[in-house]
């Protein structure tokens, strides 16, 4: 199944805001690598990214997030971590569980988001890493 625009474009921007956390910089192959996608492709996205406005790159090929680039990505990276708390707290195995929450994070609505999450935060006793799950990139 072809990725819709907007969903690509938040997985590219979740990327850059994963990468960066974990790198003092982050570079287009960096996004490659991470993500299973040719150089090229990359190249594409990021010009793409660039025109909208929710990133900036430097001269040296360094890609920042601007402040509407981060604010997607905050987001996107919010409902990924919680809908994975969730379906591994039901019984889903992990792997599965953010496989699934990669699907699902793009098209829930706030609303529902925002029931869930009340949800699973007034379910939370002693869970020890469940803030941490780390984004498998199964595309």
């Amino acid at each position: 199944m072809a990725l819709r625009k907007n969903e690509s474009i938040e997985d590219y921007l979740e990327c850059i805001l994963i990468l960066g956390e974990k790198k003092p910089v982050v570079r287009g192959v960096d996004v490659a690598n991470e993500m299973g996608f040719k150089k090229s492709s990359v190249s594409v996205a990021m010009k793409n990214l660039r025109e909208k406005g929710h990133i900036t790159v430097s001269e040296e090929g360094y890609i920042s997030l601007t402040e509407t680039g981060k604010q997607i990505a905050e987001m996107i990276y919010e409902r990924h971590t919680l809908l994975t708390e969730w379906f591994v707290n039901i019984g889903i195995d992990p792997k599965t569980a953010s496989d699934d929450a990669c699907k699902v994070e793009h098209d829930i609505s706030g609303e529902s988001f925002e029931a869930i999450k009340k949800y699973v935060m007034s379910q939370r006793v002693n869970c020890a890493g469940c803030d941490h799950y780390v984004r498998s990139n199964s595309k």
